[in-house]
Formats: structure tokens, C-alpha cells, sequence
């Protein structure tokens, strides 16, 4: 690409963030309202806080400097600013990155039918995962026994409560036993897609916050993968022992339905 063009593609980069930044306004944002302002849309410290990213680099990057930034910074720019999932992919090209999958920039959800069928399962806890083990959709009886809606949408994933959340590890009757089979699935369903910048940016932030995953995560493979878990103590109805199904719900998002049968032997 000549230095001409890069020049014009930085330019077109800077006209785009300004103009998505000006079409909002602070209540778009739930942001409150501070007065009169001198110009319509948002101050790009207010995109900045938005998005969690340093107000000198956001600045710069809408400036259209050289500097180099993430896909998480994209990302993070992106949903400050309220993109779909078109102007997402233009900002990629515009920061000359390759475009994330859309499930990177957009709520993943379930059609109306399959979250019917899981409401319908009222005694038995099911829920739908990705490939990450974020936690897509639930029915009430998966909500009472892992308390889902309380929980942020970014914490909202198997592994991370399992691996991170201490009161997590407690109700967990057998965690050594169970949390290596949670890991040796997202080794398995890595492998499906070894690329995914979020698969992989997942596997990081586990290693960074648990000893005992990157400890595991760096040792040879073993043992049977699990997707569910198996043994879990509830302040209601003590030591509960599960078996799992998984059905698949969505094969090209790879979204599929675990579903939890109680053992007999349970509390």
C-alpha cells in the first residue's frame, strides 16, 4: 500500500470515529447530561472511559496516527460507539486489521424455540455455551442452582466461574477432580478453532488469574473431556451428583445445550 493511500485510509479512519462519536448523544450511552455543550456528540474522553481505553491512545487513534492497536481496543471502541456489525468490520479495514467474527461484536443469543424448549425442561438446570463456555441462555432451573442473571455477562462463562470465583471453587464437592476435564474441553474445542483471537485471549486471562489452571494447561493432556459439572453443594439441598447431555442448538456458531439430569443418590 502506497504512503498515499495509507494517508487518505487514516484520513477516512479519523472522519469515521468522529462522525460515530458525534451521532451520540450522552443519554445514547447512559451517560447523564451535563449542561449545554458546544458540540453535539460525545467528548472523546467520554468514549474513551466508555470503551476502558487511555484517553492520549484513543486521542491518537483518532487522529490517525502510526500507532499499532489491539483487537480488544477495536472491539472495545467499537461498542462504545454503538456499532453494527458492518461498521465494526469497516473500522477493522479503516485500522487494517482483519474483521472479527460477528459473534465478537455482537450478543450472541438463542432463537425463541430453543429457549422454549429449555423453559419447558423446568426440572431440569440447561443452559447453552459456546465454544468459550460463555454462557448464552438458561432456563430458571439452571439459574437457581448457578445463580446466572446475578452474574456479569463478561464473568458469565463456565470456565472463568470455576477457575476464578472462590465461593464457585467451594461448592464444588470435587474440584480437583472436575476443573481438569472443564479445561481438557477447551483444550478439545481449541482445537476446532485454534485461531479464534477470543478462544486464545480466553486461555490467557486463565492462565494470568489461576495457578492451578496454567499449571494444568502446560502439562500434557489427560483425561476425559467434561462440558457439565458433576458433583456441586447447594445451600438448599446439600450435595447434588449430576449427569449431563449435550445437544447442539447452533452448529455453525457451535452452540450447543448442556442439559443436567440429577442422580438418584443426591442429597
Amino acid at each position: 500500500m502506497s504512503e498515499r493511500s495509507l494517508g487518505r485510509t487514516k484520513d477516512d479512519l479519523s472522519a469515521f470515529l468522529m462522525r460515530h462519536r458525534m451521532r451520540l448523544a450522552p443519554d445514547d450511552v447512559g451517560l447523564p447530561a451535563t449542561g449545554r455543550r458546544r458540540t453535539p456528540g460525545l467528548r472523546r474522553e467520554e468514549v474513551a472511559a466508555l470503551a476502558g481505553v487511555g484517553l492520549t491512545w484513543y486521542t491518537w487513534f483518532e487522529q490517525g496516527r502510526d500507532i499499532k492497536v489491539s483487537e480488544a481496543f477495536l472491539l472495545n471502541v467499537a461498542r462504545a460507539l454503538r456499532l453494527d456489525d458492518a461498521e465494526c468490520s469497516h473500522l477493522f479495514l479503516l485500522a487494517h486489521r482483519r474483521p472479527p467474527p460477528p459473534e465478537a461484536h455482537q450478543r450472541v443469543s438463542v432463537s425463541p424455540l430453543v429457549q422454549q424448549m429449555m423453559d419447558e425442561l423446568s426440572t431440569r438446570p440447561a443452559y447453552v455455551v459456546n465454544l468459550r463456555s460463555d454462557v448464552i441462555a438458561w432456563n430458571a432451573a439452571a439459574d437457581s442452582l448457578f445463580d446466572f442473571s446475578g452474574i456479569a455477562r463478561e464473568s458469565r462463562n463456565i470456565l472463568r466461574m470455576v477457575f476464578t470465583d472462590p465461593l464457585m471453587r467451594l461448592r464444588l464437592s470435587d474440584w480437583r477432580d472436575e476443573a481438569p476435564k472443564l479445561l481438557e474441553q477447551l483444550r478439545y474445542d481449541l482445537a476446532v478453532t485454534p485461531d479464534d483471537p477470543l478462544m486464545l485471549a480466553l486461555v490467557e486471562d486463565l492462565k494470568a488469574l489461576s495457578i492451578d489452571f496454567r499449571r494444568w494447561w502446560q502439562a500434557t493432556a489427560s483425561g476425559e473431556p467434561q462440558r457439565g459439572i458433576a458433583l456441586l453443594t447447594t445451600a438448599k439441598a446439600g450435595k447434588q451428583a449430576f449427569r449431563h447431555e449435550t445437544l447442539v442448538v447452533d452448529e455453525h456458531r457451535h452452540l450447543r445445550m448442556v442439559v443436567y439430569f440429577l442422580e438418584p443418590q443426591s442429597d
